[in-house]
C-alpha cells in the first residue's frame, strides 16, 4: 500500500493519496493591527464551498489542495479529500514533520500519530506510536470504518496495519538520518556519541582530514520542531471531514503520543459547526481540548478566525499565572459550513499561512498572530 517516492515521483501520487504543509512569514508586529480586517475578511468574505485547506503552505501543501479538490470538483467526499490531502504530506521526502522522513524519537524510531474524523457519520479512527507505515491517516480511516474502536497504539498498530496490506519500512530518509546523527552526537558532552575527545578539542587546522570528518555531523544546526499537518473541508452536500497526522515532537521520548490522534484535542468535527485542527507543543492542546474548544467557539456564532484567536488567548491565559513569560508554540486552522476560514498561533515566528482551496482558485492565507512575548 505504501512505495518508495523520490522527491520528483511523490508529487504524482493519485488515487489513495494528497494533502497538507505550513511555511510562516511576516512581521510579528503587524499581527495586532491586522486582526480586525482579517477577522472581517475571514467572516464576509467566505470562499464557498466545496472548501479545504490545509496549515501547510509550502509546495507540498499546495499539491496537496490540487489533489483534494480533484476529489471534491467531481462530487467526492470530504473524508476522501483530507484522506488524500494528508497522504501528500505522509509521503513526501523532504518533509520532516509527517510520515516518511519524520524526524524521529531519543532512539532513532520514527513514531507516527494520526486522526481522522467524519461528521457526517460521527465517526472517528486514530493510531498512536505506529512505526514502519507511510501514511497513518490511512490507518487512522481503517479504525474508524472497520472496528468498533477509536485508536490502536504501537506495535499492535502496525501489526493492524499490516493485515490490511500496509507494508511496513524504514521511514527514516538520508535527511532525516543525518539530521538524527547529528542531534545524538550534539546533544550532551558528557556521552560517548561523536568523535574522540582528542579529535573533537584540537585547535582548527590540527589533524585536518580526520578533524573533518571526524566532524562533519556536527556542523550545522539541528533541526528541532514540532511539525505537524491538518487537513479540512466541506464537500459539496455539506459534510466536514478532517485529518492530523505527524510524527511528532523530534527527539520525544520513546513511545511519547501528542495531541494529533486525540479527538477533541489534535482534530475535531462536528457536522452541522465545521472543523478545527492543531500543530505545535501536543501537551498544552490536549490539556485545553484545543479543537474542540475552538468548535464549540464557532457553534456560538464566533467565526472560524475568531475561534482560533479565542483558543490562542485561552492557553496563554492558563499560563499566565503560572509563568507569565512562557509562551508556548501553538497554531490552530479552523474552517465552518459556510465556507468560512481562520488561522492563529502565538506570534513568535511572524504571521502564519495556510493553503486554500476554494471554487475561487487555491491561495494561501494569512492568519494572525495573537500574543507577543514582552
Amino acid at each position: 500500500m505504501s512505495r518508495d517516492l523520490s522527491r520528483r515521483g511523490f508529487l504524482q501520487v493519485g488515487a489513495g493519496l494528497g494533502a497538507g504543509a505550513l511555511a510562516a512569514g511576516a512581521l510579528p508586529g503587524l499581527a495586532r493591527a491586522a486582526t480586525e480586517g482579517r477577522r472581517l475578511a475571514a467572516r464576509h468574505g467566505a470562499a464557498g464551498l466545496p472548501l479545504v485547506i490545509t496549515s501547510h503552505s509550502n509546495e507540498t501543501g499546495q499539491e496537496a489542495m490540487r489533489q483534494a479538490w480533484a476529489i471534491l470538483a467531481e462530487g467526492g467526499s470530504a473524508l476522501d479529500a483530507v484522506e488524500r490531502g494528508a497522504n501528500v504530506i505522509e509521503v513526501d521526502p523532504d518533509d520532516t514533520s509527517v510520515g516518511y522522513g519524520g524526524l524521529p524519537n531519543e532512539r532513532g524510531v520514527v513514531q507516527l500519530d494520526a486522526s481522522i474524523m467524519d461528521g457526517r457519520t460521527y465517526n472517528a479512527g486514530a493510531v498512536a506510536a505506529i512505526e514502519g507505515i507511510k501514511t497513518p491517516a490511512s490507518v487512522a480511516r481503517l479504525v474508524m470504518e472497520r472496528t468498533d474502536h477509536v485508536m490502536i497504539v504501537g506495535r499492535a498498530a502496525t501489526e493492524f496495519a499490516k493485515s490490511f496490506g500496509f507494508v511496513e519500512e524504514d521511514l527514516m530518509t538520508p535527511r532525516s538520518r543525518e539530521i538524527f546523527l547529528r542531534w545524538r552526537e550534539r546533544h550532551s558532552e558528557d556521552d560517548d556519541w561523536g568523535p574522540p575527545d582528542h579529535l573533537r578539542s584540537a585547535p582548527a587546522g590540527g589533524a585536518d582530514e580526520a578533524i573533518e570528518q571526524a566532524g562533519r555531523l556536527l556542523e550545522g544546526e539541528i533541526e528541532h520542531h514540532y511539525g505537524t499537518t491538518n487537513v479540512l473541508a466541506v464537500d459539496g452536500d455539506g459534510n466536514v471531514a478532517g485529518v492530523t497526522t505527524t510524527s511528532g515532537l523530534s527527539w520525544k521520548i520513546d513511545g511519547r503520543v501528542g495531541d494529533s490522534p486525540i479527538i477533541g484535542a489534535g482534530l475535531y468535527v462536528d457536522n452541522a459547526v465545521g472543523a478545527a485542527g492543531a500543530t505545535g507543543r501536543g501537551e498544552d492542546v490536549i490539556k485545553s481540548c484545543a479543537s474542540y474548544y475552538i468548535v464549540m467557539r464557532m457553534r456560538d456564532g464566533r467565526s472560524p478566525q475568531e475561534a482560533c484567536e479565542d483558543a490562542i488567548e485561552m492557553i496563554v491565559d492558563r499560563y499566565r499565572n503560572v509563568n507569565p513569560d512562557f509562551v508556548p508554540p501553538e497554531k490552530f486552522v479552523a474552517i465552518n459550513k459556510d465556507g468560512e476560514y481562520g488561522c492563529a498561533w502565538m506570534g513568535l515566528r511572524g504571521l502564519p499561512k495556510m493553503s486554500v482551496r476554494s471554487p475561487e482558485g487555491l491561495s494561501r492565507f494569512e492568519g494572525t498572530a495573537r500574543y507577543q512575548p514582552g
